[in-house]
């Protein structure tokens, strides 16, 4: 499934921890890694340099990224392919650029990044990523949930039953096989969305209506599991999707989340891009982002 991980880099404990998971995938699938440091040098000088920056100053900025690659260097084991590159430019842009034309079939990134004016890899530019990616984007930062300890043991798969949300559930699949872990096939009907009709009756059988396709959802994906060899459980839940997704990760210690950045529209929606971007950010334990070659990557 994945026969190319890139691992962007800025050097911050954020982006280390993400190169941790993506190295570890990379040996579980035989795949070749791409370090790449990403030199901003407009952002870096900021306005204390209107006038350009001096040589110098770019050598610095060079040598910073240099020693951010071998801070990926130094907890590779030796078993994966490493290639490194340097690149300058904007750093959502340079990733992006870079994973299309190398290839790349994961991306492994920090969810925040140095601060100060010469940071690389931020938040924002994680999100950028994640939105506008064609591959997956495997997200992590610093948390007790997320420290590799050689394995997952509970994957969650969030599920709305859409083809969007099932292009995550392939490779949550993949990984919870390679890893032997067992999976949470969960469906969270959005309260606030069947809340809006005023006709109690009615909101009820909309309730009772989702609760069912939420059911068969997650029951589908169960199976497939089963099928696996894997042991897999269910559940569907009435709560808002971001906090009830947390909530039911932390319940569970759940090691690894795959969702979609895309899903259902209208009333019975669970899976939107504002949800997964809500779990990039707040999620203690890494979260691989999905985009379903039917997805818009504009919107949300």
């Amino acid at each position: 499934m994945y026969d190319s991980i890139l691992v962007p880099t800025d050097g911050s404990d954020h982006a280390v921890r993400a190169a941790e998971h993506g190295l570890a995938l990379a040996r579980w699938f035989d795949a070749t890694v791409h370090v790449l440091t990403v030199v901003d040098v407009a952002a870096a000088g900021g306005v204390f340099n209107a006038g350009g920056v001096d040589a110098e100053f770019v050598q610095r900025l060079e040598a910073e990224a240099e020693t951010a690659t071998e801070r990926i260097d130094a907890i590779a084991d030796g078993n994966e392919t490493v290639r490194t590159a340097m690149q300058r430019g904007s750093p959502a842009d340079v990733i992006l650029e870079y994973a299309a034309e190398n290839g790349i079939d994961l991306i492994a990134m920090g969810t925040h990044g140095r601060t100060g004016v010469n940071r690389y890899v931020a938040g924002s530019v994680t999100e950028h990523v994640v939105r506008r990616s064609d591959v997956p984007v495997l997200t992590a930062r610093v948390a007790d949930r997320s420290e590799w300890a050689g394995g997952y043991d509970e994957v969650l798969l969030p599920t709305d039953g859409s083809e969007e949300a099932s292009a995550a559930v392939d490779h949550g699949l993949e990984i919870a096989t390679k890893a032997d872990a067992r999976v949470h096939a969960v469906n969270i009907v959005d309260v606030s969305n069947v809340a809006v009709n005023r006709n109690v009756a009615a909101s009820r059988e909309l309730l009772s209506q989702f609760e069912s396709q939420g059911e068969t959802a997650t029951e589908a994906i169960a199976t497939r599991a089963r099928d696996a060899g894997l042991e897999a459980v269910t559940a569907v839940r009435k709560e808002f999707p971001a906090s009830g997704l947390l909530e039911y990760a932390a319940e569970n210690e759940i090691d690894l989340i795959a969702m979609g950045t895309h899903g259902r529209t209208g009333l019975g929606r669970v899976l939107l891009g504002s949800t997964t971007e809500r779990l990039i950010r707040r999620a203690g334990m890494p979260v691989l982002a999905v985009k379903s070659s039917s997805g818009d990557s504009n919107s949300e």
